[in-house]
């Protein structure tokens, strides 16, 4: 009998809860998004410069660049698992987030249309639960 008085509270109390988890995993997607493309441009700056203009202070100095990019893109992918778990898009979104952090510029437009997706499903969210 009580769960029957606690029902509408616990389930505004539960979508509050996970609205609130989806926009801190959706915060830190947008971050990783944002620094795996700056990495990604970087590093292929830094390919362009080792293999088509060979400019050795440029190979000196940027050897550290494409271990970084793959240590940032490990996490941006737990960020994408993250994100996409709390969502509960389908997989073809997964595919595409994943692929965003490989292909050049694509982590970017990508972000700014998860980002406006997300968003207008939790604030449609917000307003069914109000939450």
């Amino acid at each position: 009998m009580s769960t029957e008085q606690n029902s509408p509270t616990a389930t505004t109390e539960q979508a509050a809860t996970a609205i609130r988890k989806a926009r801190g995993a959706l915060t830190r997607y947008r971050v990783l998004a944002i620094v795996t493309g700056v990495m990604l441009l970087i590093l292929c700056v830094e390919l362009f410069f080792k293999y088509v203009v060979p400019v050795q202070a440029v190979i000196d100095y940027a050897f550290w660049v494409p271990f970084a990019h793959g240590w940032i893109y490990v996490v941006y992918l737990v960020t994408v698992l993250d994100l996409w778990a709390k969502m509960r898009w389908g997989f073809g979104r997964l595919a595409t987030m994943v692929f965003a952090g490989v292909v050049p510029v694509m982590s970017f437009v990508l972000e700014k249309r998860v980002h406006a997706d997300a968003d207008a499903k939790l604030a449609a969210l917000a307003l069914k639960y109000g939450a």
